[in-house]
């Protein structure tokens, strides 16, 4: 009751009420940002490893000893080993893409329509055209990023140059064809969106030179005369691909799953690379940085709670008199100490409650509000060309935000019992000889 009493100021003792209200006010603005800014950073860790994870496997296999044209035999060894999702396979390589007036270098990925259902990000993505009759469209798929750059839409003709062409007596010439755009995607990341393109299967191992030609058991050299028809009929094609991917049920099941792809004798050898290698600097960085903005933040809190000391070390000097007299009505420094922790503490748990509701609001409406500040400003915030996202993402950790709470009132009950045991330590006979 006494606590409360003082929480609630008179006229004379605004001044007091007020740095106890600005107090309260920092903790709600230290506990919400913290949780905000943690909620971003989980989200855009989060956001991350789906649209990696969305389109490259968990592991990366390359052949070794020997070419990758038993791929199709592979592939189905591998997905019969338990923990493994689905694998695909495809052909890889750097051309330069031009369009009406631009070009950009791009990476070119050969996939069969079985295989790009497989993968559901890519295959849901597409905002512009469709995958029936991918195999036999002998058309391309683009990011509607690299669609703006090269300035093309649905229908138009994208030139692709690559420089290991056919050998001539001057050397190599480089190699152009042109493909009709089916299909335009939206995968939410800038990486994607702007730098990838997707080719049928049979013509990027036709454009890539992805193939030999195999003379057929019984056939003796031809005549150079051989008609065309001879010459297919003679020779085999045997293509191959650059590499499989492999996608696990748990991807932080990799180094189980490697010894299990590495010890079954079904699959040829293979050198395995999983996503972790692959992305290690990039979300060690991440992981730094959460750490740190979460340290650093905690110093609003820290900050907030020596407020919470100051304002109660005033009310203190000020309630001089109060105390002296409750100790001379037989009240106990245990009493004095109870009634200003309680006093303090309660500042500490309107402030963290106030904002731990805020910081969830928030931390729920990260994007709209970002768009709305975006659009209200004239100011692009988060740009998706330095943070790979078109949008800002947010997932709110309960373990995250409980740790923060934690924090908040632990600081905020430690702050009070410095001033509480000062005004359990005061002499009623000092404290009232000049009243």
């Amino acid at each position: 009751m006494v606590a409360g009493r003082y929480l609630r100021a008179r006229r004379k003792e605004a001044f007091i009420s007020v740095i106890a209200s600005l107090t309260m006010v920092g903790v709600a603005i230290g506990v919400a940002t913290l949780i905000v800014v943690m909620s971003v950073m989980n989200g855009f860790r989060a956001e991350l490893l789906t649209k990696i994870l969305g389109l490259n496997g968990h592991f990366t296999a390359y052949p070794i000893e020997r070419e990758f044209t038993d791929y199709q035999e592979t592939i189905a060894a591998m997905q019969k080993i338990d923990g493994v999702d689905f694998a695909v396979y495809f052909v890889e390589g750097q051309v330069l893409a031009s369009g009406r007036g631009s070009s950009t270098g791009v990476t070119v990925r050969g996939m069969d329509e079985e295989n790009i259902k497989k993968l559901k990000l890519l295959y849901n993505a597409a905002n512009q055209g469709g995958w029936d009759q991918w195999d036999d469209s002998r058309g391309i798929a683009i990011g509607y990023r690299l669609a703006q750059t090269l300035g093309v839409s649905l229908g138009d003709q994208v030139q692709i140059i690559n420089p290991d062409g056919a050998m001539t007596p001057f050397g190599s010439t480089p190699q152009i064809r042109s493909y009709p755009v089916n299909v335009i995607f939206d995968l939410g990341m800038v990486e994607f969106d702007s730098f990838f393109m997707y080719m049928p299967l049979e013509p990027a191992q036709d454009y890539f030179k992805m193939f030999d030609e195999v003379l057929r058991p019984g056939f003796g050299p031809l005549d150079p005369l051989a008609s065309d028809a001879e010459i297919d009929a003679a020779y085999e094609r045997i293509n191959r691909v650059t590499a499989a991917e492999v996608f696990i049920k748990n991807p932080d099941d990799v180094a189980l799953m490697r010894d299990r792809l590495q010890a079954d004798t079904e699959i040829r050898p293979l050198i395995l690379t999983d996503w972790q290698q692959r992305n290690e600097t990039f979300f060690s960085a991440l992981q730094v940085e959460r750490v740190v903005m979460f340290t650093i933040l905690s110093m609003i809190i820290l900050v907030a709670a020596f407020n919470i000391i100051s304002s109660l070390i005033m009310l203190v000097k000020d309630k001089s008199s109060d105390i002296a007299v409750l100790r001379t009505m037989g009240a106990t420094r245990g009493s004095i100490m109870r009634i200003f922790s309680i006093t303090g503490t309660t500042i500490g748990v309107i402030g963290t409650l106030s904002g731990t509701i805020l910081g969830l609001i928030v931390a729920a409406n990260a994007e709209p509000l970002r768009a709305f500040v975006s659009n209200t400003l004239g100011v692009a915030i988060f740009p998706p060309e330095v943070f790979f996202l078109s949008s800002l993402p947010s997932k709110t950790d309960p373990i995250e935000v409980t740790v923060v709470v934690c924090l908040a009132l632990g600081l905020s009950f430690l702050a009070t019992l410095y001033p509480a045991w000062r005004a359990a330590q005061y002499d009623p006979v000092e404290a009232l000889r000049y009243e």
